[in-house]
């Protein structure tokens, strides 16, 4: 049996060095780069533009018919002689394919158990629609120098599919299974995520099943639940 589990270690070893190459990957496509994106002045029209980003400016190209025209407006990224009000709201909106975890899982109560949260070891494949918004601060420090940073606020909703484990034994099969195991699942539902500076925050429901005959007494067979994903990038 040693080698069953040495096989599950590595397997399990590989999906975490593929989910941290994703996140490195993620946060690359989905940070503040030169693109695509729509514009918003204060209240007035959304409008598309090209957006060229280096560190120390954004140099904003308005869109029409494809063709990118003449700079419309430059802002800075840097410290600047005077604080410069910027009402402006960038955004754009990408498929974001990822591999992810669901950390814990709140079950709730059946006849012959009260509710549970449990934190089992699993992956799921992650398809969603990602939006992100960007706006550009300036405040002003005790010294009187003039900084800007660029805040960052998203949301992601898509659906996630993957292999995991989940406890076999009295307790969740009635008695019918007197052995306690940890048996294999598919695990498969929804997420929502809420996308900040610096971590990514989920909320995902959805659905087990047992990847053995032992499903038909398994007390979760068909029974959903609600999990708790959070994702922290890597730069």
């Amino acid at each position: 049996m040693g080698w069953i589990k040495a096989k599950y270690i590595v397997f399990f070893l590989g999906v975490g060095l593929h989910y941290s190459c994703s996140v490195i990957e993620k946060s690359s496509l989905h940070g503040f780069d030169n693109g695509y994106y729509k514009h918003t002045a204060g209240k007035g029209p959304v409008e598309k533009v090209y957006l060229d980003i280096d560190a120390e400016k954004v140099i904003v190209y308005p869109v029409t018919d494809k063709k990118i025209g003449q700079p419309k407006m430059t802002l800075p990224l840097q410290q600047a002689d005077s604080l410069y009000a910027i009402p402006s709201r960038f955004r754009k909106a990408s498929l974001d394919i990822d591999i992810t975890s669901v950390f814990f899982k709140y079950r709730p109560a059946t006849d012959e158990l009260n509710t549970q949260l449990t934190a089992e070891l699993n992956a799921a494949l992650y398809a969603g629609w990602r939006h992100d918004y960007y706006r550009i601060e300036g405040k002003q420090d005790p010294l009187g120098k003039n900084q800007y940073k660029i805040v960052k606020r998203g949301f992601d909703v898509g659906i996630l599919a993957g292999p995991g484990t989940t406890f076999i034994g009295p307790s969740t099969t009635t008695t019918s299974i007197i052995k306690e195991y940890n048996g294999m699942i598919l695990e498969y539902g929804l997420a929502a995520f809420l996308e900040t500076n610096f971590a990514s925050f989920g909320l995902a429901t959805g659905f087990d099943h047992l990847l053995n005959s032992d499903r038909a007494v398994w007390i979760y067979n068909k029974k959903p639940w609600v999990g708790f994903v959070i994702g922290i990038a890597l730069n």
